[in-house]
């Protein structure tokens, strides 16, 4: 997503500097407490919102543990109506199916 000026990865210690981070913050309309770790947290729920499993969720962060990859999966309203809308599908396509 940022590269250094020749093109290589950044380092921890240059990249706000780099990236004049808090003036593309500004530029992009995000709050000025955002944060670059907020990207990875922001991505990983729209992930598990868009229903990959906590492996899956485990495999794109690097995470060993699942208490390390559920930090990221929050209950949303929208996610919970989803779901109560996909198992009353369900549900009555089952009672369709049944004699």
């Amino acid at each position: 997503m940022f590269l250094g000026e020749l093109g290589g990865r950044l380092r921890r210690s240059n990249f706000r500097r780099a990236t004049r981070w808090s003036s593309t913050v500004q530029a992009v309309g995000l709050p000025a407490n955002f944060h670059f770790h907020d990207l990875r947290h922001t991505g990983n729920q729209l992930a598990a919102e868009a229903g990959a499993t906590t492996r899956e969720l485990m495999r794109r962060m690097g995470h060993s543990t699942v208490r390390a990859a559920m930090r990221y999966q929050h209950s949303t309203d929208r996610r919970d109506r989803e779901t109560a809308a996909e198992m009353s599908r369900r549900a009555g396509a089952a009672k369709k199916d049944s004699p």
